[in-house]
């Protein structure tokens, strides 16, 4: 999409952080429902799984045109941030 001016380059990347914003949200609703199946504190960690989706992220980057090093720091900082999220949930569910 060809845009005529900075207004419609500022509309258009405020349209995908909607979406964005919309999608991360949905993510974290099955992050805090993950909680419930886990049963220790190392399966919240899960770094074996944070490094696969690392993987997949970099690949489908890759793919979709995106440097992969922007995917990979986006996504660590989003699991980060909700693994953080998920010990609160895991915790609850402990006490």
């Amino acid at each position: 999409m060809e845009v005529q001016s900075l207004d419609e380059v500022r509309a258009n990347i405020d349209r995908l952080d909607r979406g964005i914003i919309r999608l991360m949200a949905e993510r974290g609703g099955f992050v805090q429902q993950a909680a419930r199946f886990k049963t220790s504190h190392a399966d919240v960690e899960a770094p074996k799984r944070v490094e696969q989706v690392i993987a997949k992220v970099r690949g489908l980057a890759d793919e979709a045109g995106l440097e992969p090093q922007v995917a990979e720091a986006a996504y660590r900082a989003m699991i980060g941030a909700f693994i953080e999220v998920e010990r609160r949930a895991f915790q609850s569910k402990s006490e």
